[in-house]
């Protein structure tokens, strides 16, 4: 509603204001309409807005009373020791947050030194940014003429204490918090109520095995779809419990591994690499990985792109803060604490237009025990934490397909097949961290793939109905809730640039593994004109298991286009959540990106929240992103069943059919045969049966697919 103030009424307004101000200034969309009543003109002033807001006039005199006087008496307000506030909000959730990842960073010796770095000055820098506070002090007043002025901006209290942003009371880099936005659908509780500050033995040295024991791994690998002959792959790199095995691997030129020897000399590694080792994410290596052309300037720092209005600001602020993943932490944790580097470094022209390229295999398996040195015992309950680090960089005009995969390893012994010696098994954190750098031209396929932690307890959800009767979930709770994997955590971030023109990158994340806690970040930042992104992603979720994914495609140069597909299906009484976000900054004009998230419950007692967003700054650009959540059509199961095929098996197909589109764009090779028994297709359905809803739906027609 719009109010019109005619002229009469306009005078009488005056009239009456001058009856109680004597001197009185009155302002109103086309200037400044003063009422004097004699006398000296008095300080105080009634200002009557109409229109749109105050006009210049009023603006730059309220500026100037606001401005401080040099003849003001009173006096100024005392300011408070910021430091004996620091950690005055932390409860008791949030130091035991801070006593876990103190514990995963472990202590120096007396001597200030610490063990196991063997990424050498690199890994230095990383703890020494996990350690050193933020500093506490109240930011510049800026003015108009300020270049970094903006009109967004909040500011305390003089006098009141200067806090930290939630996460960064006791370390450099924001660590998990239950409430905050990066962590508020995960378990965090579960997580950090683990301990997992034991050490696999021999971490940092290379994994020794003889020829019995190498066929028992190459088997169980095999068998987990894990395993591809010398004559198929460009290179493979099999680490076990984070150790690399060269007896189960293939060096070749693009391919190798990096070990503490490699970084002990300043010239075995080249600067490139060891540059982009040392990079952080959610914006904490502030350098983008190559400069942005902005018209006449060239943008090179995260904080300040789109600035003054839109930009994100300082990492360490609250405001920048709740728009990241939380993965920071985690990430400088891997580059301090990894045993090996697992190095992809195309050349340029390296199989320049080959249509399908032999693939570079990177496994990370995993046996019972974590590689605890004598197992857990009643008296040690401490788990495992191994901290894979993978890094990618592809030249220019060259072509690869990397496949990455984690797999559960059978370390069994067996006694002419008649009893297996089984270690005890250990809790186990899994933090992964990898990188890739893609450059003008090149094209990359990527595939990561998470199978650890065996199956889920079916039939968790119980209270299905069936020929009348009613199927009790009790037994089947209690089986899962006791499962050991249950203690697992996976932790694993995937950070993407595409740093030279036309440079295009596939990515594909599927996690269907029966791990007790998954999270994955997949980041993607798009740097130079014409550079494209697909980023697909399946997610499985059963039993008690509680999932998330993060993605964050970030179009910063302009005439970028991405595309994303995400799949989700959730079983059971799990809990899963998908946050995809996309930024469009100010220079990326002309940007055309399409996100698209699809969720199938499969019990009522499953949950999900899923959460695509757009945050667009530019003004010439095609973005679209949308999100659905249902079960299985009822329509398209009668029509199955009416072919002849039973319950379960059209269920199983149409869930098949669901996850099909995502599996589908994986590297061939890595997919296996159609009818290969330990093919990805093969394992898919294996792991779909087992969630496989049981018996007819108590509520028909709602919620339906479309």
């Amino acid at each position: 509603m719009r109010l019109v103030l005619s002229p009469l009424l306009l005078s009488a307004l005056l009239s009456a204001a001058s009856a109680f101000a004597p001197a009185a200034s009155f302002v109103h969309r086309s200037g400044a309409v003063s009422a004097a009543a004699g006398g000296a003109r008095s300080a105080t002033r009634l200002g009557v807005s109409i229109g749109l807001g105050p006009g210049e006039d009023e603006v730059a005199a309220d500026e100037e009373a606001a401005a401080p006087s040099g003849d003001d008496d009173s006096a100024e307000i005392e300011e408070p020791d910021h430091e004996l506030f620091r950690t005055s909000r932390l409860s008791k959730a949030d130091e035991k947050c801070d006593e876990w990842f103190g514990s995963l960073l472990g202590a120096e010796d007396e001597e200030g030194q610490m063990n196991g770095m063997i990424l050498g000055e690199i890994s230095e820098e990383a703890r020494r940014r996990i350690l050193t506070l933020p500093e506490l002090k109240r930011e510049p007043v800026l003015t108009r003429e300020d270049e970094e002025w903006t009109p967004y901006f909040s500011k305390p209290l003089p006098g009141s204490p200067i806090l930290p942003a939630y996460g960064l009371e006791q370390f450099g880099l924001p660590v998990p918090r239950k409430n905050a936005d990066a962590w508020r659908q995960f378990d965090v509780a579960g997580m950090v109520g683990q301990d997992y500050s034991g050490i696999a033995e021999g971490a940092g040295s290379d994994l020794e095995i003889d020829d019995a024991t190498k066929e028992r791994y190459v088997s169980s690998l095999a068998k987990s779809g894990a395993w591809m002959p010398d004559d198929d792959v460009a290179g493979r790199l099999v680490y076990v419990n984070g150790r690399f095995c060269p007896a189960l691997s293939k060096e070749t030129g693009i391919v190798r591994n990096l070990s503490g020897e490699d970084f002990a000399s300043p010239d075995s590694v080249r600067d490139e690499i060891r540059g982009c080792l040392s990079r952080l994410t959610d914006g904490f290596t502030d350098e983008l990985a190559a400069p942005v052309d902005d018209g006449d300037i060239q943008l090179t720092s995260n904080a300040k792109l789109s600035s003054p209005n839109h930009n994100v600001g300082d990492p360490q602020s609250q405001f920048a803060i709740n728009s990241q993943h939380g993965s920071a932490c985690f990430a400088a944790l891997n580059t301090v604490r990894t045993g090996a580097v697992a190095l992809v470094d195309v050349p340029d022209g390296h199989d320049e237009g080959v249509e399908s390229p032999l693939p570079v295999l990177i496994v990370n398996a995993r046996t019972s025990d974590g590689g605890a040195p004598h197992g857990v015992t009643e008296e040690d309950t401490a788990g495992v934490a191994c901290h894979p680090r993978t890094l990618a960089i592809v030249g220019e005009n060259s072509c690869v397909s990397i496949a990455q995969s984690c797999v559960d390893l059978d370390d069994s012994e067996t006694d002419d097949g008649d009893e297996d010696a089984v270690g005890e098994e250990a809790a186990r954190l899994f933090n992964g961290y990898t990188q890739v750098f893609v450059k003008a031209g090149a094209n990359v396929t990527h595939a990561y793939i998470e199978e650890t932690g065996g199956m889920v307890t079916p039939g968790v959800e119980g209270g299905f109905v069936e020929h009348g009767g009613q199927i009790d979930g009790s037994d089947a709770r209690e089986t899962e809730s006791n499962r050991l994997s249950m203690r697992d955590t996976h932790l694993e971030t995937i950070d993407v640039h595409v740093t030279g023109d036309e440079g295009t990158y596939r990515g594909t994340v599927m996690g269907m593994g029966g791990t007790g806690r998954s999270r994955v970040v997949h980041s993607v930042s798009l740097l130079r004109p014409g550079s494209h992104a697909e980023v697909n992603g399946f997610s499985l979720a059963g039993g008690a298991q509680r999932t998330e994914v993060r993605t964050n495609i970030h179009h910063i140069a302009q005439g970028t286009e991405s595309r994303q597909t995400q799949r989700n299906m959730v079983g059971g009484r799990a809990t899963s959540s998908f946050r995809g976000r996309i930024r469009v900054e100010r220079s990326a004009q002309q940007t055309n990106s399409e996100q698209l998230s699809r969720t199938i419950l499969l019990s009522d007692k499953a949950r999900i929240w899923t959460v695509p967003s757009l945050e667009i700054i530019a003004d010439d650009v095609q973005c679209a992103h949308g999100a659905t959540v249902s079960d299985m059509s009822e329509e398209e199961l009668f029509y199955l069943r009416s072919r002849g095929l039973g319950r379960e098996v059209a269920r199983n197909l149409l869930m098949y059919a669901f996850v099909d589109e995502v599996s589908s764009s994986i590297d061939k090779s890595i997919q296996g045969e159609y009818d290969d028994e330990f093919g990805l297709r093969s394992r898919c359905i294996e792991r779909l049966q087992n969630l496989v809803p049981q018996g007819e739906r108590a509520i028909m027609g709602e919620f339906q697919s479309v």
